[in-house]
């Protein structure tokens, strides 16, 4: 409800109604940008695409779904129309993979966190993409299945399929780092 009334705000032009939309939503959309991109520099910029559309779009935007979603979908689609003009793939070197941000205190912690971010983003980086967007938009943007194979243009047991194949071929890259 919350969503619809923000929504109900902007599109009679207030900012405030913006900052609440950006601050509630910004780190998740940039979470999710920086998997399926592997660069946190590159996914700023789409989330701060996809707000300025937002904003370009106000007056004009009617929930049918909940906001987190449509943002979701919008990161999502720049990406890939991002990938279709610029073959991201080939731009980046899995050593150019930025770690992501270590919410731990102790130094120690921070270094071992790191590390293992590194992995976990080297691992994400080889998987297909279709399978890395149907793992990254189920975790780190909490989306539904069904969700997801509405985004991706197909049906619940490919994206299920997608998502388990993702899974199963992290857990076996991630492994066989454990065992080096």
């Amino acid at each position: 409800m919350e969503d619809k009334l923000l929504i109900w705000k902007l599109n009679r032009g207030s900012e405030d109604a913006l900052c609440r939309i950006y601050g509630k939503y910004r780190d998740d959309l940039v979470r999710i940008a920086a998997g399926l991109l592997n660069d946190v520099s590159t996914a700023e910029d789409v989330v701060q695409n996809v707000f300025l559309m937002l904003v370009h779009s106000a007056g004009k935007y009617e929930i049918r779904t909940n906001l987190k979603g449509y943002l979701t979908s919008c990161v999502v689609n720049k990406i890939r129309n991002l990938s279709r003009t610029k073959s991201a793939q080939e731009s980046l070197s899995l050593d150019d993979v930025e770690p992501a941000v270590s919410n731990s205190k102790a130094p120690d912690q921070c270094v071992v966190c790191d590390e293992e971010f590194q992995h976990l983003y080297k691992a994400m980086a080889q998987l297909p993409y279709e399978q890395k967007e149907a793992v990254i938009l189920h975790i780190q943007g909490r989306m539904k299945f069904k969700e997801i194979a509405k985004l991706q243009g197909t049906s619940i047991k490919t994206t299920l399929s997608r998502y388990s194949y993702g899974l199963n071929k992290l857990r076996s890259m991630l492994n066989s780092e454990v065992e080096k």
